[in-house]
């Protein structure tokens, strides 16, 4: 059974945390004490029926002002797929939170107030999508029953998002119309819109296609530990291990060493105590090579025939997610997979706009900012762009000041 992960945004009361609550009640997945804590909480609706918002807020400030602060995972799964969710929140102020949440999700869900349409918060939610490459969206025109379940608001909120997703270049973007609150078309199919003849969001998640990619063809596992036991059994054993980010590797593949660029070949595979022929990403391996060669952690072995970037001059995108602002005179740490390097930010090339989308010029770089930045780092790195891979083209920034992560960065391109 596969997994999709996917995320939620939207603005507040859009209905995010019940729209997660109602596919959690209504697909069976809640604990026999989670429900019994539903059912007995103050929290209820106008109508009288339970907040299924609850059973996502788990910070006390979201239980006392009804928003989303932190990412809230929550997991369930049917007898076709298993699901991790990610709430995230849809304030300006908790960007950095809503790229975290996002990072690993290959679907995004965005709500629309079927009330409201497109608008601000939405075009900012929509160009991070855009920005960390999901490359399915669904756009759930929520609160249907607050708008008559009309056909003609969901035709002009659907057109004039097309427009925005175009501009974005998002190009499998489908839409829903949804009540979270009632549960129309949410698990089950809605008999109060019958000129819709698409899914329920339940049954689009189940059957939507998330495994196939642009990054199959480009197998790349960074060293995470050289394996050498040097006991009298395992005198000669020599294994890399590690994580194979993307693509596949198989016995007998020519190899290339990054950043040293020797290559060889794939003698042997193992897995535990299995030595398959074949591995995938995702899996957690050690590869033996047939010649030995000076490998060290951080490393990355990629297959001879499709060969990343190896640069250390790098424009990246960023995400500033630190209270101290960018600063160009200090020396960070740049963690890309297994490998840690110190670095300098060379130059700001713009901020964006997330409301309008529009590039500044820019002389500061603050927390929940959003841009374009020129990186040199002190040893070259094996990266592909982010658009080709994005498992080997995103990186870490690190303030080696307070070892915290300060910057999410997406390489774009081999600076001048």
């Amino acid at each position: 059974m596969n997994l999709l992960k996917f995320f939620t945004a939207g603005s507040v009361d859009d209905g995010k945390s019940t729209l997660i609550g109602r596919l959690l009640y209504d697909t069976d997945s809640i604990l026999a004490d989670q429900l019994e804590a539903l059912q007995q909480s103050n929290r209820k609706n106008d109508d009288g029926s339970i907040d299924l918002a609850i059973l996502t807020d788990g910070l006390r400030a979201e239980r006392e002002q009804g928003i989303t602060i932190d990412v809230a995972y929550k997991y369930f799964q049917t007898e076709k797929r298993k699901f991790i969710i990610a709430d995230t929140p849809g304030h300006i102020q908790y960007t950095r939170n809503m790229i975290t949440g996002a990072s690993t999700a290959k679907l995004a869900i965005i709500l629309i107030d079927a009330r409201n349409g497109v608008i601000e918060q939405t075009i900012r939610h929509s160009y991070l999508v855009s920005l960390l490459g999901i490359e399915h969206v669904v756009v759930c025109l929520n609160k249907m029953d607050m708008v008559d379940f009309s056909e003609e608001v969901f035709n002009t909120i659907t057109d004039r998002y097309k427009t925005l997703a175009a501009d974005l270049s998002l190009k499998d973007v489908t839409f829903i119309p949804i009540s979270a609150l009632k549960g129309d078309n949410v698990v089950n199919e809605s008999e109060h819109m019958p000129w819709y003849k698409g899914q329920s969001l339940l049954h689009f998640l189940e059957n939507v296609d998330v495994e196939t990619g642009p990054d199959y063809n480009l197998a790349r596992m960074p060293v995470q530990w050289v394996v050498r036991p040097q006991t009298d059994e395992l005198h000669d054993y020599r294994g890399y291990a590690g994580r194979v980010l993307s693509g596949s590797f198989n016995v007998n593949d020519k190899v290339t060493v990054l950043p040293s660029g020797t290559s060889s070949v794939i003698e042997r595979i193992e897995i535990f105590d299995q030595t398959p022929s074949e591995v995938h990403a995702g899996q957690s391996v050690t590869l033996h090579l047939k010649d030995n060669i000076d490998i060290s952690r951080g490393d990355v072995l990629v297959n001879a025939d499709h060969l990343p970037q190896n640069s250390q001059l790098i424009e990246a995108d960023v995400c500033w997610m630190d209270k101290r602002p960018l600063d160009e005179s200090i020396t960070y740490l740049l963690q890309h997979n297994s490998k840690v390097t110190k670095c300098k930010i060379r130059e700001i090339i713009h901020k964006v706009d997330i409301n309008t989308l529009e590039k500044q010029e820019a002389y500061d770089f603050k927390l929940n900012d959003i841009g374009r930045i020129v990186i040199k780092t002190a040893d070259a790195l094996a990266f592909d762009f982010y658009t080709d891979n994005k498992a080997n083209g995103a990186a870490i920034l690190i303030d080696s000041r307070t070892n915290l992560t300060v910057a999410a960065l997406m390489f774009r391109a081999i600076a001048d």
